[in-house]
């Protein structure tokens, strides 16, 4: 039997080799001579077929095949690009005439059954096995082998792990055919940290300026725990490019690294040697504008804002011209195209440099006017069309508008529907020569209804909750059958229901709203019907007794209008509202009022101004801010009254002083008469309501997805009256302290968040009833550092930490705004669309609470607040 071909893999190319293997008899043949293929037969398979390898070889019985030529070669070459055998070898094992007969050898390579990671945590091991490619049923190759050994230390190395030494072991498996098992052993070792950055040739700017600015390549110092002193090598690279741009903001334009060299200085530290040359110090010449007819130069040159004579800074002019850190940055490029120039190029050229002086033209070709052709929208499976479009500041007929771009993506990241961080418009089929310009806004829906479904106990029973808020409602819809999936939804409304009851307790609300009324302009209607009634009950042994006949009742029902305004600009919306509450008692008293029979009635207008200029989504906002302003006022009833309020009161004050400290009380007549003073002065409320609360979102650091944010807040509220001889009305009170939630409130009273006491702790003592009866005046400063650990549609998670401090006070003449009561902590949040915001906080409090028990206590200490729909 002759050999014919050999090839193997160590053979990097194939040869054609024709020699005898000796037999009793040698079969010999003409290289060159032209064959008829008698037969071909493949050995040494072990998990593939017979038929299917020669049918991929391509040779067919009968075929002509010259031995000489390379179209067995080129058979070799395609079995082995399929990189499934480790050897392969023709052999002529007949010569019958015309007719030559060959078999084919092959080795197959063995199949990967299982890969075992050792080195590295279970929860990682799933997410190597996807990037390395190692699943079962792979081909074992030296190329696989190797691929995997150098990821696994280039990922490690870019973590900061130098030392990282990988090892690939393979062994037989005996329960499969040329099967193997694949252990990986990845030694990370620890981090190599940079021990010292040391400069050379730097005269100019000190060591202390260079090293700040390396941004993510920190030497090792103590207290160092944002910025990590792991050396990181695409990082450093990165850093020395900023080193120069240092360099370029202090006026030396030509200065550059000439090396940088890394020594070991033992096993886990490195030294960073950096050597500069600075070369010389130069200054703004002239700059001149070549091209504008837009604009004219005085009007460039103020955005510029680079005055002849300044020391050159080659950053600031590159930002001037076009800051793309920023959407929406203060820069020539955006003054053209915010004016319709998309295809605007603007190039400074440096055209002269004398001495120490560098003159500059910044060369405009502003190109065609570019307007909007075709605006489309796509992803929105559930909301309507036009919901969308009214929000878009981007028509077809339009100008381009970089900021009417930017300024869209917020409205529709605020109306809570789609997923604020998908948000993509893509600008399609550009035309420079027709001056035209295709807009696509991609957008992927995230669900905004919720269910909110809670129970537990409190006040001496179980308390259920069922709350349903569908955001996206259609109301026109409603007698469609075929809208119900599972209500109709997609008109951009909301419809909310919330029933909360206890064997003491009923709340029910309904609230309906419709962003624009009319569908021509963002005017918002607001509706709101509520009933809350509370039953009188009795703790004893049994448990606890609840009498019906004995309640108080608040029903309420309110109507608003808000409008998007233009002035001071178009962030603003000027809300107004009329509502209307009747507070029914029945044989109950509860402190709040003297009588326990009888009715109140509350007439109220609310008159708000907000200013929302969020960026980044209602869920994780990254920038700009929030305040609202608030006032609520009720008809100054007393001022047209003949009444001789005064008398009233002090008689209120008398009765109600001796009623509590003293021991014996009041006689029957004396609480008749206290009752009835009291239905008298209470029957038509009277109060003004001034409230403010402002949020400021600033992103410290960090990528689009991975930003650490800082809100500030600042929040003040003051309940008054308009005639002292009225005195307060005992509603619409501020109660401070504890996680904020306002699941049951009979009394129109404002929940205040304050993290590290329980809950209303910091509402001032009434200091006759001694009863905590809600504060007159209060102030909040919080700040938060948020980060988000994933902003998926599914599910968006942050973490943060916190600095509060607040306190509430009974009248204006106690208010001090410094005296505040202060607390730390941490805390997570989870929102999923349909059960909205969870969360929980572990606070700290500072100080001692205004409860009575507190005082000489001590501070507060740790407490836990859990979260459900508080905002964001």
């Amino acid at each position: 039997m002759t050999r014919f071909i050999s090839v193997n893999h160590l053979t990097a190319l194939f040869l054609l080799l024709i020699f005898a293997k000796t037999t009793a008899q040698d079969v010999s043949f003409d290289r060159d001579k032209t064959y008829i293929l008698g037969g071909l037969e493949v050995i040494g398979l072990e998990s593939y077929n017979e038929q299917t390898v020669k049918t991929y070889t391509g040779l067919r019985e009968g075929q002509p095949i010259t031995p000489s030529s390379e179209q067995l070669s080129d058979v070799v070459k395609k079995l082995w690009g399929l990189e499934l055998f480790t050897s392969i070898d023709f052999f002529v094992t007949n010569i019958d005439d015309n007719n030559i007969f060959l078999e084919l050898q092959i080795i197959e390579r063995p199949t990967l059954t299982d890969v075992t990671f050792n080195g590295v945590k279970p929860r990682k091991v799933d997410e190597l096995r996807n990037d390395t490619d190692l699943k079962k049923g792979k081909k074992i190759t030296e190329s696989l082998i190797s691929n995997t050994k150098n990821y696994l230390t280039n990922k490690y190395k870019k973590q900061g792990y130098l030392n990282t030494r990988v090892n690939i072991i393979t062994a037989v498996d005996t329960s499969e055919t040329n099967a193997r098992k694949m252990v990986v052993n990845v030694n990370k070792g620890d981090k190599v940290k940079i021990k010292e950055i040391v400069f050379e040739g730097n005269e100019e700017l000190s060591d202390k300026k260079l090293r700040k600015a390396l941004k993510n390549t920190k030497r090792k110092r103590f207290g160092r725990f944002w910025k990590k002193s792991k050396y990181i090598k695409d990082d450093y690279e990165e850093d020395l490019d900023l080193l120069v741009d240092k360099y370029a903001e202090n006026g030396f334009r030509d200065a550059r690294v000439i090396s940088d060299t890394l020594e070991k200085v033992d096993e886990n530290n490195i030294l960073l040697k950096i050597k500069v040359e600075e070369g010389n110090k130069y200054y703004f010449g002239d700059i001149d504008f070549v091209g504008n007819t837009v604009y004219t130069d005085r009007q460039l040159h103020q955005v510029l804002g680079i005055k002849k004579g300044a020391t050159y800074n080659g950053v600031l002019l590159r930002e001037r011209i076009a800051d793309n850190s920023k959407p929406e940055p203060y820069d020539v490029t955006s003054l053209y195209q915010n004016n319709g120039y998309l295809f605007s190029t603007i190039n400074p050229v440096e055209v002269s440099a004398a001495n120490d002086t560098i003159n500059f033209e910044i060369r405009i070709i502003e190109g065609k006017e570019t307007f909007l052709d075709h605006v489309t929208v796509s992803g929105n499976d559930k909301t309507n069309d036009h919901v969308i479009y009214r929000e878009l500041r981007t028509r077809p007929g339009q100008k381009y508008n970089k900021s009417d771009i930017i300024r869209s993506i917020r409205e529709l990241g605020q109306l809570g529907f789609f997923d604020a961080e998908q948000i993509k418009p893509d600008v399609l089929n550009a035309n420079p020569n027709e001056g035209t310009v295709d807009l696509a806004w991609s957008l992927v829906e995230s669900g905004s209804s919720q269910i909110e479904l809670q129970g537990g106990y409190g006040g001496g029973g179980f308390i259920g909750t069922l709350g349903l808020s569908f955001n996206n409602f259609s109301i026109q819809n409603l007698f469609k059958g075929e809208a119900y999936k599972p209500v109709p939804m997609g008109d951009g409304q909301t419809f909310a229901l919330r029933v909360q009851a206890s064997r003491t307790f009923r709340v029910y609300s309904l609230n309906f709203a419709e962003p624009w009324m009319g569908g021509k302009k963002p005017v918002r209607f607001n509706l709101n019907v509520s009933r809350t009634q509370q039953f009188a009950a009795q703790f004893t042994n049994r448990g606890i007794d609840v009498n019906k006949d004995q309640q108080f009742s608040i029903t309420g029902v309110s109507l608003g209008l808000a409008k998007r305004v233009q002035w001071p600009d178009d962030f603003f919306t000027i809300s107004h509202s009329l509502g209307y509450q009747l507070y029914d008692f029945r044989n109950y008293n509860i402190g709040l009022f003297n009588f326990g029979n009888g009715k109140a009635n509350s007439i109220a207008y609310t008159i708000g101004i907000n200013r929302n200029a969020m960026e980044g989504g209602r869920i994780f906002p990254r920038g700009g801010s929030n305040f609202e302003i608030t006032a609520k006022f009720t008809p100054p009833y007393s001022l047209f009254s003949n009444k001789d309020f005064g008398a009233l009161k002090q008689r209120s004050t008398e009765l109600t002083e001796k009623r509590f400290t003293t021991q014996e009380g009041l006689t029957a007549a004396e609480t008749a008469e206290l009752e009835e003073i009291d239905q008298e002065r209470f029957r038509l409320l009277e109060y003004y309501k001034i409230k403010f609360k402002g949020d400021w979102y600033t992103t410290l650091l960090g990528s689009a997805d991975k930003s650490l944010v800082l809100r500030t807040n600042a929040e003040f509220g003051f309940l008054g009256n308009y005639n002292s001889d009225t005195g307060d009305v005992p509603f619409e009170r501020f109660f401070v302290g504890g996680d904020g939630l306002n699941n049951f409130t009979l009394d129109g009273r404002d929940i205040v968040q304050l993290r590290g006491y329980e809950n209303q702790s910091l509402t001032p003592i009434d200091p006759v009833t001694r009863q905590q009866e809600g504060g007159l005046i209060y102030n909040k400063f919080s700040m938060e550092l948020r980060y988000p650990l994933t902003l998926k549609p599914s599910a968006s998670i942050y973490g943060l930490t916190f600095l509060e401090a607040g306190n509430s006070f009974n009248n204006f003449q106690q208010f001090n705004p410094f005296q505040l009561k202060r607390s730390a902590g941490v805390g997570l949040r989870i929102f999923m669309p349909a059960f909205g915001l969870l969360g929980i906080d572990f606070g700290y409090g500072f100080d001692e609470d205004l409860r009575p028990q507190s005082i000489g206590n001590g501070p507060s200490g740790w407490q836990t607040h859990f979260i459900i729909g508080q905002q964001f």
